[in-house]
C-alpha cells in the first residue's frame, strides 16, 4: 500500500510505504523526477516528491519544502515528538542500496548533493495535507517501466526535432551561400552590354581595315 498526497502550493504529488517492506520497493521503483526526504538520524518514513520533468532541487520552493518536511517530521515516531528536527533530502537517483544494508537503509551515490533543512512542528500544514491522503496499491515496476519509455521517447522526439533543425539551418546556409556566389558572377561591374560589345567588334573592324588601306 503506497499513501499519496496533493501538495497546497503547486498541486505535486507527495507519496510514502506504509512500512520498511514498501519502502524498499519506493526505493527501488522510483522515477527520475523523484525526490527522497527522511529525518536525519532518526527512523522515520521515506518521503517522496515527484517533481514536473525538468525540475532541480533548486527549483523547488520553499513553501513545497516545508510541506515534504513537516509530512516526514509528523510520520516519525521520535521525531513527531520533538519540537524541531533536521530533514535530509536529494533527487532519487542518487539513493544507494547494497545487499548488507537492513529494510529501509539507504545510502547515497553523492552524499555531497544531499541537502539538509530544520523544520519546526507544524500541524497546520500536516493537517491539511492529510486531508488529501488517498491510499492505493500500484504496480510499482509497471508505472517505473512505462515512465522510462516515456522518457527514451520524448528523447528520441527531441534529437529528431534537433537534428530536423540542423539540416533546415545547413540548407539555409547552403542557399545563402549560393545565392551570394551567384551575385558575384553576375555583378554589373565586370559585365559587358551587347551595345558596348557592337561597338568594340566595330571599332577593331574600323582599325584593321585602315591598316590595311594604308
Amino acid at each position: 500500500m503506497v499513501f499519496y498526497f496533493t501538495t497546497e502550493y503547486g498541486g505535486y504529488t507527495i507519496y510514502m510505504g506504509k512500512d520498511k517492506y514498501e519502502n524498499e520497493d519506493l526505493i527501488k521503483y522510483g522515477w527520475p523526477e523523484d525526490v527522497w526526504f527522511h529525518v536525519d538520524d532518526l527512523s522515520s518514513a521515506h518521503v517522496y516528491l515527484r517533481m514536473k520533468p525538468g525540475m532541480t532541487l533548486d527549483d523547488i520552493s520553499e513553501e513545497l519544502l516545508l510541506e515534504c518536511a513537516s509530512l516526514v517530521k509528523a510520520n516519525s515516531i521520535q521525531g513527531c515528538k520533538k519540537s524541531s528536527v533536521y530533514i535530509v533530502y536529494t533527487r532519487w537517483k542518487n539513493l544507494k542500496k547494497t545487499n548488507q544494508m537492513v529494510d529501509g537503509q539507504v545510502g547515497f551515490h553523492r552524499p555531497e548533493n544531499v541537502r539538509r533543512m530544520s523544520v519546526e512542528k507544524n500541524n497546520s500544514i500536516v493537517n491539511k495535507i492529510n486531508k488529501t491522503k488517498v491510499e492505493k496499491h500500484p504496480d510499482l515496476y509497471q508505472q517505473q517501466q512505462q515512465r522510462l519509455k516515456e522518457i527514451q521517447r520524448d528523447k528520441k522526439e527531441k534529437r529528431r526535432l534537433e537534428e530536423k533543425k540542423k539540416k533546415q539551418e545547413e540548407q539555409e546556409r547552403r542557399k545563402l551561400k549560393e545565392e551570394r556566389s551567384y551575385d558575384r558572377i553576375m555583378d554589373t561591374g565586370d559585365m559587358v552590354s551587347n551595345a558596348d560589345f557592337e561597338a568594340s567588334v566595330n571599332n577593331t573592324a574600323a582599325e584593321a581595315y585602315e591598316d590595311d588601306f594604308f
